[in-house]
């Protein structure tokens, strides 16, 4: 199925204490983590670009860009979303954006690659016998 310039997917996830910035690393206050809003946002246009591939073909992130603006307790539902904005052979370039039970709450920009599955995996443990 092709996707549309203006296409846009979703993901929620609710705030647990295993979520926040002081339990993953990135703080130390009891919040939402800024890499998790992070995730989730590039986790919704993962999803979409993906829809949009044949089998054996993935996606990886390779820039994004978050501005977190308000915190998140644990215990709220935060929704991402990422709209398609532009393709361009093998990339995807996103808008992002999440809220929480309260508004919103972060902002952003994602670009994602087309690979090959198994290539890209092959290439991954290569480095590893490399390095």
């Amino acid at each position: 199925m092709a996707i549309a310039i203006g296409q846009k997917a979703t993901r929620k996830i609710r705030v647990t204490p295993d979520l926040l910035a002081c339990n993953v690393g990135s703080g130390s206050v009891e919040v939402f983590a800024t890499p998790m809003v992070a995730a989730l946002m590039e986790g919704a246009a993962a999803d979409l670009a993906q829809s949009d591939l044949a089998e054996g073909i993935t996606t990886v992130g390779t820039q994004i860009t978050v501005e977190h603006t308000a915190p998140s307790v644990v215990g709220m539902t935060v929704t991402a979303e990422a709209t398609l904005l532009e393709t361009d052979g093998r990339t995807y370039t996103f808008s992002l954006r999440a809220w929480d039970d309260a508004g919103e709450i972060a902002t952003g920009s994602h670009t994602r690659a087309s690979v090959k599955t198994e290539r890209f995996l092959q290439k991954a443990a290569q480095r590893k016998q490399n390095g």
